[in-house]
């Protein structure tokens, strides 16, 4: 169960979300206005703080700044803004995660849980092994039969990720809210050109898949070869 602060001006809203966290075993206490949310998170000290933007006596992105200032609390932003740009800028502010109006109780819960898991996962004393790939979370290394692969950040955590659940079949949407962590529009796309990406490097395609198993309408599946 996790200690959750809902910050939100709507009472419907407030009361739905209240309610339906509640029932998926979180305790949630909410505030109504910017200034009591503040109040609330220095004194209650919540494991996770959910914050909608357009507060009545201050914008979210002030208070996530303040926020910001005295705390290290997680902050998922909830709003009905879906601009790429205000969603870098709440990025930048120190936001961890973004969800945008509508969304469901069930979504927001998922969100929620990847990044509580985030914030308490500590890299493995060992690095991950798969057939003959190896991937290293403490030094960002990953290696192919003995040769160092040159992958990309993201192109790193994705393997990592997959690798992490060798032998299960993982959904975009997990990759999604794991390894992007701010699913939006279009974003499906994206992991399949990553995921097309990282095949080259590992030398194999769709068709002639090795480690990397497309699971049609389900998801991908990392195997050793002979594994899958």
């Amino acid at each position: 169960m996790a200690h959750l602060l809902l910050v939100e001006d709507d009472p419907t809203i407030r009361t739905a979300l209240t309610r339906a966290l509640g029932e998926r075993g979180h305790a949630v206490a909410s505030a109504h206005t910017a200034m009591d949310g503040l109040r609330l998170a220095v004194s209650e000290g919540p494991d996770l703080v959910v914050l909608d933007l357009g507060l009545p006596d201050m914008d979210g992105r002030e208070l996530l700044r303040m926020l910001r200032a005295v705390s290290t609390v997680p902050v998922i932003v909830a709003t009905a803004r879906d601009e790429e740009t205000e969603i870098i800028s709440v990025l930048d502010a120190g936001a961890d995660d973004y969800v945008t109006k509508p969304f469901s109780a069930g979504q927001l819960d998922a969100r929620i849980r990847a990044v509580l898991r985030r914030g308490g996962e500590e890299a493995p004393a060992q690095a991950l092994t798969v057939g003959g790939l190896r991937v290293d979370a403490r030094s960002r290394e990953a290696s192919l039969d003995g040769r160092p692969l040159d992958l990309t950040p993201r192109e790193f955590d994705l393997l990592h990720y997959l690798a992490a659940h060798a032998g299960a079949v993982v959904s975009k949407r997990e990759l999604l809210i794991e390894v992007w962590q701010v699913p939006y529009g279009g974003a499906d796309k994206t992991v399949d050109v990553h995921l097309s990406w990282l095949r080259r490097k590992l030398g194999e395609t769709a068709q002639q898949a090795r480690y990397l198993h497309t699971i049609r309408g389900v998801g991908v599946k990392l195997a050793a070869p002979g594994g899958a």
